[in-house]
């Protein structure tokens, strides 16, 4: 399908460029694949941390861009910030890959 330059892209292949460009790096693949094997929010930060060949500070830009993309959701619970998976956000994913891979 062509689109002509002043045309806006449908938003299904935005959020396909947006959860594309979130799963460019392997460390949050690694950050993924442990989230979606939760079953609740209870992963935090030190955690994700320690299994990562990597900084803090670079755990946690990874973080934010995995958020950014709506795949993860953070939320605090004193002393901690816990991450999980973005269900909705994640099956949405999951469709536009499979569509677009079709």
């Amino acid at each position: 399908m062509a689109y002509l330059k002043n045309e806006a892209y449908p938003e299904n292949e935005i959020m396909l460029a947006r959860f594309s460009k979130a799963l460019g790096h392997p460390a949050r693949i690694v950050i993924l694949r442990h989230l979606a094997s939760m079953k609740e929010c209870t992963c935090c930060f030190n955690i994700l941390s320690d299994k990562l060949p990597i900084s803090k500070s670079t755990v946690s830009q990874h973080l934010k861009e995995l958020k950014n993309a709506g795949l993860i959701i953070g939320r605090i619970e004193p002393p901690y910030m816990q991450y999980c998976i973005n269900r909705e956000n994640w099956d949405l994913a999951k469709k536009l890959f499979s569509d677009f891979v079709k």
